[in-house]
C-alpha cells in the first residue's frame, strides 16, 4: 500500500479523497493555488503545499509544479480526482517516468479512449453497439455532406478530443454543414488544441445512461450497475440517479456486459465509466469512456454500499478485484449544487458565503468543501456541493431530496438549489418521463 498520496485537485473531490485515505491509514498531501489557501482540503490533509497562482494553467494544470510537490513531500502516488489532469496521458506518463503511481488510467488507455474516433473503432472490435457514422476523422466538408446523406439527417459533428458539449454541432440539412464545420473546428481547436471532427447519426431525445466499471492489473473486470444522467443543460449534467427509471433487468444485463467488453478489450486498469445513449426503443449505443472517477460516483456508492475511491487506490496498489458484478439495492439521487443564478442564464456567482446550513438526517449525504465565511473563487468550476440522498424506492428518494434541499441554506451567493426543488416537484420527472431534451422546455419559476 502507498505511504503517501498527493491529491492533484481541489474542492470537494480533494476532500473526498483525503477522507478515504485517512480511513485506509494513508498520509495525504493537498496542493492548492493561492486562491484556495482557505479551502477545507488544505486544512484536513496531513501536508499542504502551494503550487502557484489562481489560474488553473499556473497551478492545478502545472505538471512540473505537481511533480515537484510530490517529490518534495516524498509522495509515492498521485490521485488526480476528476477534471484538470485526470485524463491527461502526458501527466500519467510523467508520473510513471518519475516512479510515482498515477491513481488512474495508464497513458495508453487515456489516449485510446480519449480520442473519440479511435475509441469508437475499438468498441466496434469489442462488439459494443456504436452509433452509425464516419469511419475515423472527417477530411472535408464534402465528405461530411456525403456521410450525412448516407446515415440520414439529423447528424452531429463532434470534436474527437471533445467533452462537455464543446466542438459539437447538430445539422439537419446539407446547407448547414459548412457553417457547422467551421465553427466546430474553431471551438475544438481553442478548447482542446485539436480540431479533428467526426460525424454520427444524431439520436433524438435519448436517455444518457452510463455504466460504472472497474478493472484490476490482472485482467479481471466487473460492472457496478448504471447511473441515469439524462437531466442536463447544454450537455452539462445537473442531476444523476441510480437505478435508472428507464432501465429493465434485461437491458441492465446487456449494457453491463457491453461495458465490461469495452474495458476488457483494452485490459483496462482502474475505475472508469462507459457512457451510452439509449433511444426510446431501449437500443443503446456507445458514446464514450471516461477513464477517471466521475463527479456522480456517490450515487453508485450509496446504492451498492461501496467506496469507489478506495477501490481506485487498491487497484493502483496491485490488489485484485473480486470480479463480481454489483446491482443496486436502493435508489439514490444526486443534485449538483452550483454557485449560479438560475434566473440570469445560469451566470456564475462567486463570492462570500455568509450563512450555511447543511441538510442532514438518515439517507442524506453532502459532499462539499464550503463553509460559512468561505469565499468561492471566480477561477474554477461553479459546482460547490453535491447533495446525495438514498432510500428504498425512487418515490421515497424524491421526497427525501425535496426535504433535504429545503434545508440546504446558502446565503451570500445565488445557487441552483431552487432549480432542484422545482425538479423534485415536476410531474414528468416524478413519473420518470424525461430524456436529455428535458431541460430544453423546462420552465424555471
Amino acid at each position: 500500500m502507498f505511504k503517501k498520496i498527493l491529491i492533484a485537485n481541489r474542492g470537494e473531490i480533494a476532500l473526498r479523497i483525503i477522507r478515504t485515505c485517512k480511513e485506509m491509514g494513508v498520509k495525504t498531501v493537498a496542493v492548492y493555488s493561492t486562491a484556495d489557501r482557505e479551502s477545507l482540503h488544505v486544512r484536513f490533509a496531513d501536508e499542504a503545499i502551494c503550487i502557484g497562482p489562481p489560474p488553473s494553467k499556473d497551478s492545478y494544470l502545472n505538471m512540473h509544479s505537481l511533480l515537484s510537490a510530490a517529490e518534495i513531500t516524498n509522495a509515492d502516488a498521485i490521485h488526480p480526482g476528476y477534471g484538470f489532469l485526470s485524463e491527461n496521458s502526458k501527466f500519467s506518463g510523467l508520473c510513471r517516468d518519475h516512479g510515482i503511481k498515477f491513481i488512474g488510467a495508464t497513458p495508453e488507455h487515456i489516449e485510446q479512449m480519449g480520442d473519440k474516433a479511435n475509441a469508437k473503432d475499438t468498441m466496434k472490435k469489442a462488439g459494443v453497439p456504436t452509433i452509425p457514422g464516419s469511419e475515423g476523422l472527417l477530411d472535408s466538408i464534402e465528405q461530411a455532406i456525403k456521410i450525412a446523406n448516407e446515415i440520414g439527417y439529423p447528424a452531429i459533428m463532434k470534436a474527437t478530443a471533445g467533452g462537455g458539449g464543446r466542438g459539437m454541432r447538430i445539422v439537419w440539412k446539407d446547407e448547414e454543414i459548412e457553417g457547422a464545420w467551421n465553427s466546430a473546428k474553431l471551438e475544438a481547436a481553442n478548447a482542446f488544441g485539436n480540431d479533428g471532427l467526426y460525424m454520427e447519426k444524431y439520436i433524438e431525445d435519448p436517455r444518457h445512461i452510463e455504466i460504472q466499471v472497474a478493472g484490476d492489473q490482472f485482467g479481471k473486470v466487473c460492472h457496478l450497475s448504471e447511473r441515469d444522467c439524462s437531466i442536463q443543460r447544454r450537455h452539462q449534467k445537473l442531476l444523476e440517479e441510480s437505478p435508472s427509471p428507464f432501465m429493465t433487468p434485461e437491458l441492465r444485463d446487456k449494457m453491463g456486459e457491453a461495458a465490461k467488453a469495452a474495458a476488457q478489450i483494452i485490459n483496462y486498469e482502474g475505475v472508469g465509466t462507459v457512457e451510452f445513449l439509449v433511444d426510446k426503443h431501449r437500443n443503446f449505443y456507445f458514446m464514450e469512456m471516461n477513464t477517471r472517477i466521475q463527479v456522480e460516483h456517490p450515487v453508485t456508492e450509496e446504492v451498492i454500499n461501496f467506496d469507489l475511491v478506495k477501490e481506485q487506490i487498491l487497484i493502483a496498489a496491485g490488489v485484485p478485484i473480486s470480479g463480481i458484478d454489483y446491482y443496486p439495492t436502493k435508489h439514490a439521487i444526486e443534485c449538483r449544487i452550483n454557485a449560479e443564478d438560475i434566473y440570469n442564464n445560469f451566470r456564475p456567482c462567486p463570492g462570500k458565503i455568509n450563512q450555511l446550513n447543511r441538510p442532514g438526517g438518515h439517507g442524506v449525504r453532502v459532499d462539499t468543501h464550503i463553509y460559512a465565511g468561505y469565499t468561492i473563487p471566480p477561477y474554477y468550476d461553479s459546482m460547490i456541493a453535491k447533495l446525495i440522498v438514498f432510500a428504498q424506492t425512487r418515490e421515497e428518494a424524491i421526497v427525501k431530496m425535496d426535504r433535504a434541499l429545503g434545508e440546504f441554506i446558502i446565503e451570500g451567493v445565488q445557487t441552483t438549489v431552487p432549480l432542484h426543488i422545482q425538479l423534485m416537484r415536476n410531474k414528468d420527472f416524478i413519473s420518470g418521463n424525461f430524456t436529455t431534451a428535458f431541460m430544453n422546455t423546462f420552465e424555471i419559476k
